[in-house]
């Protein structure tokens, strides 16, 4: 039988028009062509493929892989991908750029683990390792994608083959003595009415800032004390129980309400005005996600275990508390007793 179906393979090389003509037909299938410069080339290539037969008993079709590009890959993978992400917006931008790099001349058959390589190293001498990790993730799952999906025959995925940059130690910036007190200062002294409530909510509930933007009064129970969020970063919504302070806060937002959010400010007047305001606090080193940080450090300082922070916080894994607590050893000594 298999003698039989070796026989059934047929390959014939011929030159022309000036170059070398590989063909390799199967009874049942519809015949592979390619031409190359070479003879020799033409003849490896309808041995592998000859080869290729009798292993798996069918042609790899890797022609849709010769001839889409990277770029091409990458605004097919930005019209039907990306919208349908929470970060659209983020990762629109990132794809756009990449397919202004060299490596988007690359065809997908030509891309393989050294050419990635070689991008990383490249782009980590430009920018920060998080931005490269970014990239190398998001091009590994448009050729995912295209190998599950697309009907693009690659033997691996070469994104998946590489060494991955490390990414730097996450922020552990916490508020200084008195640095409260000079932001909310600076935020009485701005033109946004919303600094200072943002800010006093998001030490008080450790949501981030695009969550609170997003807050909206339908969510809000003032008497049960809880602010529901509809959809978190983690694709989760979840519950924040609320502090007197937060509730404080709210309500006096509650008094002066003006349509359906809670702080009625878009994200980039309120990243303009955090921008001006950290400055007139002399905190240029400050960023706001950092209350989030601080926030997250208070709760676990006031004695809630991690399960609990993280049901506020909406961190799914509770790895990620870690470097957010920095209990020192002496403000242990007293439990152990």
């Amino acid at each position: 039988m298999k003698g039989e179906f070796k026989r059934c393979v047929m390959a014939t090389i011929r030159k022309l028009r000036g170059r070398w003509q590989a063909q390799v037909r199967r009874k049942g299938l519809q015949p592979r062509a390619k031409s190359f410069d070479i003879k020799s080339d033409a003849e490896k290539w309808a041995r592998n493929l000859e080869a290729e037969i009798d292993r798996v008993g069918h042609f790899s079709d890797t022609r849709l892989a010769e001839r889409m590009t990277v770029r091409e890959l990458l605004e097919r993978y930005l019209d039907e991908v990306t919208p349908l992400k929470r970060s659209a917006a983020v990762e629109g931008f990132r794809v756009r750029a990449m397919t202004r790099r060299s490596i988007a001349y690359r065809t997908l058959a030509m891309l393989t683990p050294a050419v990635v390589a070689q991008y990383r190293d490249e782009r980590l001498k430009e920018v920060a390792s998080s931005t490269v990790l970014k990239e190398i993730n998001t091009l590994g799952h448009a050729v995912e994608t295209a190998r599950r999906e697309w009907g693009v025959n690659l033997a691996i995925n070469p994104c998946r083959m590489i060494r991955r940059p490390k990414t730097p130690r996450g922020r552990d910036r916490r508020l200084e003595i008195g640095e409260e007190e000079r932001l909310l200062a600076a935020a009485d002294t701005g033109r946004s009415p919303y600094m200072r409530p943002l800010i006093i909510l998001a030490l008080e509930t450790a949501m981030r800032q695009g969550e609170l933007l997003a807050l909206r009064w339908d969510d809000v129970d003032l008497q049960k004390r809880i602010a529901h969020l509809q959809l978190t970063k983690n694709g989760e919504s979840r519950d924040i129980p609320l502090s007197r302070r937060a509730l404080g806060a709210l309500q006096e937002l509650a008094e002066t309400r003006s349509g359906s959010a809670v702080i009625p400010s878009t994200k980039s007047a309120a990243v303009q005005a955090w921008s001006h305001l950290r400055v007139r606090a002399e905190s240029d080193d400050l960023r706001f996600h950092d209350l989030r940080h601080e926030a997250v450090t208070r709760l676990l300082e006031r004695g809630l275990n991690v399960i609990e922070v993280s049901t506020i916080s909406g961190h799914k894994e509770l790895r990620m508390l870690q470097r957010y607590s920095h209990l020192k050893a002496a403000d242990l000594v007293a439990r152990l007793d």
